[in-house]
């Protein structure tokens, strides 16, 4: 059973915050240490705020998300289910905690699946019951009821509900889980004309042309994916870090434009703003994909080796530098 959809362009976004500065610079928080992909940094702070106060609910929750930058799913756990322990009527903290359960689905043998994949649709249920106006949440749970069969809660009727109830809050939103649904059914016109819709009814529509480049890709329409991404990159008011890395992993997903890849790597780790959802250990193993990819093997192993001095544990960066030191 593949959940992957269910974080689709969800994809682990971090708390901004602004760190303080002044004559003497005080402590980085442990949500600007994430912002910055300081992971590894981030979690030794928050283990100790946690061993301090070990009723820190948002502790607990922030050292989740940190292990699920960095794909270690069985650590992401129990932190995010102790944060719901501690904080049960936190509509955000149970869809976090749904999207652990959702990565350990995807990674489970089938029958342990199945456990974690209905924990995953009731912490998604319960997120969107404890705050009908979480969009995120509904949105999850949408694409939960798309990709799960039958026994286990999914259907597409289902999923076409969380559209409607979607449309009063945010018509983006529902245009694409309306897009979702009908590429679900292989209508692929429609679901295009959706996600253009998606795009007219955002202010900041970005992040929906990079779903219409990931539609196009999976349709092989390799040159509309193209201009698609170039479109989220020139849309992007905010200069977001996190549209940048996206855009690059799109690109190298689909073998295009691999200097292309390797620029919008390289702005995403010269931004001045917060890498909400981009964390810079990403973008340098994204850099470094781009850089192997052109035969620059010795840059590849820069960026990889950049990448795990601030995520030790991040495995993709792990496997291409041992693939780089074994060549």
């Amino acid at each position: 059973m593949n959940l992957r959809m269910l974080l689709l362009a969800l994809a682990l976004g971090m708390m901004v915050a602004t760190a303080a500065a002044g004559p003497k610079a005080t402590p980085m928080l442990a949500q600007d240490l994430l912002n910055q992909g300081r992971v590894d940094d981030a979690i030794a702070q928050l283990q100790e705020r946690i061993q301090k106060s070990p009723n820190d609910a948002q502790a607990y929750h922030l050292l989740s998300r940190a292990y699920l930058m960095i794909e270690s799913w069985d650590k992401a756990v129990p932190p995010a289910e102790r944060a719901v322990a501690l904080e049960p009527a936190n509509s955000n903290y149970h869809l976090w905690l749904g999207r652990a359960y959702g990565r350990k689905a995807e990674h489970s043998i089938f029958f342990k699946a199945i456990g974690w994949a209905r924990k995953c649709k009731a912490e998604f249920e319960r997120a969107v019951e404890l705050n009908a106006a979480n969009v995120p949440a509904r949105a999850d749970l949408a694409e939960y009821y798309l990709q799960a069969p039958g026994f286990l809660g999914g259907g597409k009727d289902k999923a076409q509900m969380q559209a409607e109830e979607l449309a009063s809050r945010d018509k983006a939103a529902a245009h694409m889980v309306r897009a979702r649904v009908a590429e679900d059914a292989k209508d692929y016109d429609t679901a295009e004309r959706e996600m253009w819709q998606a795009i007219a009814h955002s202010n900041d529509p970005a992040g929906y042309w990079l779903d219409l480049a990931a539609f196009y890709r999976r349709r092989d329409r390799l040159n509309d994916m193209e201009n698609a991404t170039n479109k989220a990159v020139a849309a992007d008011k905010e200069k977001d870090p996190a549209i940048l890395v996206q855009a690059a992993a799109l690109l190298l997903r689909a073998g295009r434009n691999l200097p292309g890849a390797a620029l919008f790597a390289r702005k995403a780790l010269s931004s001045p703003a917060p890498a909400d959802g981009a964390p810079s250990f990403q973008a340098h193993y994204l850099l470094g994909q781009a850089l192997e990819k052109q035969g620059d093997n010795a840059g590849a192993e820069r960026e990889y080796r950049a990448a795990l001095s601030l995520a030790r544990d991040y495995k993709q960066a792990q496997k291409a530098l041992k693939r780089i030191e074994q060549q």
